[in-house]
C-alpha cells in the first residue's frame, strides 16, 4: 500500500473519526484506525462495536491496500507537522512507514481481518433532510437524555417520524424535552432510540448541507458529505411520555428568558448543595426567585418583571434543571404555563419557526417550609 496526503486533510480525517476510538479499549484492534483504498480515495474507519465512523478523503494513491495503523500515536504526530505532503508505504508484514522532508517516522500496524466488521446497512429506510435539521434537532434534545444505567431506554433521543412529521423526545424523569419538525417525514413510521453519545458525534462530524438518514432493525446511519456515523440503537420501549405532559395548565407567564436565566443562575448560588431548590413566587406581573441553604445560613431573593395575571402561586424547581431548560429556549421571552405546585411546568419559546414545535417540561420538587 502507497498513497500520498496532504497532513493537514489527513489530520482533519483522523480528527473526525477519534471519537469512536475507545479510550479503554478491550481489544488492541479497537484502538487503531482501518486505512482502506475506495474508489480512488483514502477512506478511514475506527469503531468501539457500537459506534462507527467512516471518513473519506483525497489522496493521491500509488499502489492499493489496506491497514490497521495505532489511532493515538500516528494522530498525535501529525499533529505536530505543518500543511505538507506526507507519503505512506505499508509492507506486507503490517509495517507502516510515513516520510515528510521533515523526517521518516515507523509504526507497527494490525491486520486488517482483525478489525471489527461494520454494519451493512443496504437494507434500511433511507430518508433525506439536511444536516441543519438534525443538528438542530439534537442540540435541542440532547441535555435531557438520562445518565442512569438503570433506565437504557432513556439514554438517548427518542425518534418517532411518520408521514405527518418527526418527533424528537428526551427526558431523565426529571425534565422533558419533545421537539416537533413538520419537514421531516416518512411514508415508512419509523420509532428508534439514538444513544447520546452517538448523537453528540454525529453533531460534531456531519458537515456537509445535505443529511441521509438510515435506519436498519439494529442501527441507525447518518451521513453528508465525506462522513458516515453509524451506530446500534438502543432496543428498549420508549416510557409513555405524553401521558406525563399537562393538558390543563393555564397560569400563564410570560418573562424575558436571559433575564430570568441570570437571576436563577444568581439565587442558585445560595440554594442548597444537596437539593439546588429555588423557590418560584408569583403574583400580578412580577416574579420572586428565592433559594436558602439552612446549614450554611445563607438566603437570595430577587424579583424580576413579567407577564402574569393568575393566582398567586408559589412553585419549588432543581435550580439546575431550570437553568438547563431556559438555556435552550430559542429568542428572548419565554412562555411558561402552570397549574399547581404540584404540577409539571411546562416551558416554551414565544416565538418559533414555521413547522416547528418546541415543548420543555420540568418537574417540581417539594417546598421546604422556610418563609
Amino acid at each position: 500500500m502507497k498513497f500520498n496526503v496532504s497532513s493537514s486533510d489527513l489530520n482533519q480525517g483522523l480528527s473526525a473519526v477519534i471519537g469512536a476510538v475507545p479510550s479503554k479499549a478491550t481489544l488492541p484492534i479497537l484502538e487503531t484506525i482501518l486505512f482502506e483504498i475506495e474508489d480512488g480515495r483514502l477512506k478511514l474507519t475506527a469503531t468501539d462495536l457500537e459506534i462507527s465512523i467512516i471518513e473519506y478523503i483525497q489522496a493521491d494513491i500509488e499502489e492499493e491496500g489496506s491497514v490497521a495503523i495505532p489511532a493515538k500515536r500516528l494522530l498525535e504526530t501529525l499533529r505536530q507537522l505543518p500543511n505538507i505532503p506526507v507519503f505512506f508505504e505499508v509492507d506486507e508484514k503490517q509495517n507502516v512507514k510515513f516520510k515528510t522532508d521533515k523526517g521518516t517516522y515507523k509504526l507497527v500496524g494490525e491486520e486488517v481481518s482483525d478489525f471489527p466488521d461494520i454494519p451493512n446497512m443496504n437494507d434500511g429506510v433511507t430518508l433525506s433532510t439536511d444536516t441543519d435539521l438534525i443538528r438542530n434537532a439534537i442540540q435541542r434534545t440532547i441535555f435531557a437524555v438520562s445518565t442512569d444505567d438503570l433506565r437504557p431506554a432513556m439514554m438517548g433521543v427518542f425518534f418517532d417520524i411518520d408521514a405527518d412529521g418527526s418527533k424528537f423526545v428526551a427526558t431523565d424523569g426529571h425534565r422533558l424535552v419533545r421537539f416537533i419538525n413538520k419537514n421531516l417525514t416518512s411514508e415508512t413510521a419509523l420509532s428508534f432510540i439514538v444513544p447520546d453519545k452517538a448523537l453528540s458525534l454525529v453533531s460534531k462530524s456531519l458537515d456537509g448541507a445535505d443529511c441521509e438518514m438510515t435506519i436498519s432493525e439494529d442501527h441507525a446511519q447518518f451521513s453528508t458529505g465525506s462522513t458516515i456515523v453509524i451506530t446500534r440503537l438502543i432496543n428498549e420501549q420508549y416510557p409513555n411520555y405524553d401521558s406525563v405532559i399537562p393538558r390543563d395548565n393555564d397560569k400563564i407567564m410570560m418573562i424575558d428568558k436571559n433575564q430570568m436565566l441570570s437571576t436563577v443562575r444568581r439565587v442558585a448560588v445560595f440554594s442548597s448543595t444537596t437539593t439546588r431548590q429555588i423557590r418560584l413566587q408569583l403574583t400580578t406581573d412580577k416574579l420572586t426567585i428565592r433559594a436558602e441553604d439552612l446549614d450554611m445560613s445563607s438566603e437570595a431573593k430577587e424579583t424580576v418583571t413579567c407577564e402574569y395575571g393568575a393566582g398567586e402561586m408559589e412553585i419549588g424547581f432543581n435550580a439546575k434543571y431550570l437553568a438547563d431548560i431556559l438555556s435552550n429556549v430559542d429568542g428572548d421571552e419565554a412562555k411558561f404555563e402552570f397549574s399547581t405546585p404540584n404540577r409539571a411546568g411546562i416551558v416554551k419559546p414565544a416565538d418559533e419557526e414555521d413547522g416547528e414545535e418546541m415543548l420543555m417540561l420540568v418537574m417540581p420538587v417539594m417546598l421546604n417550609s422556610y418563609a
